[in-house]
């Protein structure tokens, strides 16, 4: 008998399923009452970007310890899909467990002689209780989740609950799934050895976190940042963030009176409408947004140019995902950053904000509109794909009543009468940022003309140099401001002084949580700064500054925030060594910790630390 791999509370499930096979909920089910048990779960959706049949996958990460990042690896694979059964066989760690339906039997060299397989007659089971086939495949799925809440010491309880939920307004179904449940953790009770040796017990390791996907946190961030107008074209893996956006507005932004709404959702026929639809209502004065990825960022280069030359604000929301072209639409990557920072032809140069988890994507979600209003320019919210289409616990969202929408450099008709001359392309203030009026503010007063060409101060037509020169040499003031504005990089000291230094962003974070404190207990030390948005702030040059090597960790082939900082900071590029994960798949703390170890090695750079005065 192979070796019996033990853990309670700290162990990876994953499942193996053929999408539109009906598992979707099951699936999330299982996940769902492990956290009610108070246990942290993180699931992951894999899915093809193809048609019904293909594999999917659902991967949930269980850790006491709050690791939200996945591991890498997989200690009980649940191969529901004969497709791809070699392939979810070898992922398993030995002394794993293989968890599939027996009904039919299978030669010996399907299985690997170091895991454990536990055999369950799904197919079986279900043909002899129902009789109609799309019946025998849905609640095949639910019996495999009653089977593993005996062989995993779920409670019951918690299951039905949740049942109870999902179905509320269709009860006539409570019941059937109930029983469904039941047959599978009856019969595992009754003929297998429960529990397996990777179990959950309850526990009260939740606290007051929420479970939330990103997309839609960022859409409920919108919606509290005072936009009204989305436009848009759909594509993966943004689509649900304008759907969210609709959810949201239908609650928030629809007036109990007359139950008209106050906003305007458009699908446009392409990208290059949808923000040529947002940059004219934001010129208008409405906060506008669109959300899309990296085609469609590919796409509207010329019309985020002009709303970077002629100034009007506008809030691109990009939930990236692998490229180039096509690509990878269903895997993740951060693979958009040089095309956002410098979009559109010419010296450009944009805001970009970088959110870890769904929290930041509410909060960064609303700060946007107050940017772009200040800034008077295009605003990114870089999501991914790990951080967007996936739920994830995180702190709860938080909103002070207090605060107020900032509009920026607007001028009111009441200001133009007392200012004693007005220049749209005029810096009065040294900031870089001129004052705007909105269309109809003044019957004689504010006019000018939104230019994408060359224009001086007054917003005139000119093609002379010093009036090219200067408009350029402003914007560049401008951006130095954007660098006070935006979201400050978050510096994690390492527990004892060190020579080195690891700079990440986005959904990276998570994975080095856990890679970091691995590190850590090998006696490894890293002071941490996670880039939360370019412009870069003087902390970042500080702190590369402050360390003789520093790691940078990111999702793409060619080392996109590397190349940023370098280019932006000026910093040797030696300096600088990048760590890079671009398969797709979300990036791993076995991949990190190893990544950084074995470069270390090589480098002969030990013991990491400095001398203490």
């Amino acid at each position: 008998m192979p070796q019996r791999l033990e853990a309670t509370n700290d162990f990876v499930v994953k499942f193996a399923n053929v999408n539109g096979s009906g598992s979707a909920s099951a699936n999330q089910l299982f996940a769902k009452a492990i956290l009610r048990m108070g246990v942290p779960a993180t699931p992951r959706n894999i899915f093809p970007s193809n048609i019904q049949g293909l594999p999917t996958w659902y991967e949930v990460r269980i850790s006491e310890k709050g690791y939200l990042g996945a591991r890498g690896g997989v200690d009980l694979a649940v191969a529901m899909n004969p497709q791809t059964w070699d392939r979810d066989v070898k992922e398993i760690e030995p002394g794993g467990y293989l968890f599939h339906d027996s009904s039919k039997p299978m030669p010996d060299s399907k299985f690997r002689k170091d895991i454990n397989v536990v055999g369950v007659p799904l197919t079986e089971m279900c043909n002899r209780t129902y009789s109609d086939p799309r019946q025998r495949q849905l609640f095949k799925n639910i019996v495999y989740v009653g089977a593993l809440s005996a062989l995993l010491e779920i409670e019951p309880a918690v299951v039905e609950q949740l049942l109870s939920e999902q179905f509320k307004g269709k009860d006539k179904l409570i019941a059937p799934n109930v029983k469904a449940f039941h047959m599978g953790r009856d019969w595992a009770l009754e003929n297998l050895q429960c529990p397996l040796g990777i179990r959950v017990a309850r526990r009260e390791a939740i606290g007051d976190r929420i479970f939330l996907e990103g997309n839609s946190a960022a859409a409920l961030g919108a919606v509290y940042g005072g936009a009204s107008v989305c436009a848009w074209y759909p594509i993966t893996p943004s689509s649900s963030l304008a759907e969210a956006f609709e959810r949201h507005c239908r609650r928030y932004r629809t007036d109990k009176e007359t139950g008209k709404g106050r906003y305007a959702i458009v699908q446009a026929e392409d990208e290059l409408a949808s923000i040529g639809m947002v940059i004219g209502a934001a010129w208008n004065g409405a906060r506008a947004f669109t959300a899309t990825s990296g085609p469609g960022i590919s796409l509207m280069q010329e019309f985020l140019g002009l709303a970077y030359f002629a100034e009007i604000p506008a809030v691109v929301f990009d939930v990236q995902r692998g490229g180039p072209s096509t690509g990878m639409p269903t895997r993740n990557q951060q693979s958009d950053v040089l095309s956002c920072a410098y979009a559109s032809h010419g010296d450009t140069k944009h805001v970009l904000l970088f959110p870890e988890d769904p929290r930041e994507c509410f909060e960064f979600g609303a700060t946007a509109f107050d940017l772009a209003d200040r800034l008077q320019t295009p605003i990114f919210v870089m999501l991914e794909l790990e951080i967007g289409m996936n739920e994830r616990l995180c702190a709860p969202l938080a909103w002070d009543p207090a605060r107020k929408l900032d509009r920026g450099k607007v001028m009111s008709a009441a200001d133009l009468d007392a200012a004693r001359q007005f220049g749209r392309y005029l810096d009065v203030d040294g900031d870089g940022i001129p004052f705007r009026t909105l269309p109809g503010t003044h019957p004689t007063k504010g006019a000018f003309f939104t230019r994408g060409t060359t224009k001086d101060r007054m917003a005139r037509y000119s093609e002379e140099g010093p009036d090219y020169v200067d408009n350029m040499e402003r914007l560049l003031r401008k951006f130095a401001t954007a660098a006070k504005l935006a979201p400050a990089a978050v510096a994690r000291p390492a527990q004892q002084p060190t020579r080195a230094g690891v700079i990440y962003y986005g959904s990276t974070s998570p994975a080095m949580d856990e890679a970091l404190d691995t590190l850590h207990e090998r006696n490894v030390h890293l002071d941490a700064l996670r880039v939360r948005a370019f412009p870069f702030g003087p902390e970042v040059a500080e702190f590369i500054a402050a360390h003789d090597s520093v790691f940078l960790v990111e999702q793409n082939r060619d080392a996109q925030m590397r190349t940023l900082i370098v280019n932006e900071l000026g910093i040797d590029p030696a300096r600088i060594v990048p760590v890079l994960n671009f398969d797709g798949n979300p990036i791993t703390a076995r991949f990190i910790v190893k990544a950084i170890a074995d470069r270390m090695a090589g480098a002969n750079v030990t013991p990491l630390r400095k001398a203490v005065p």
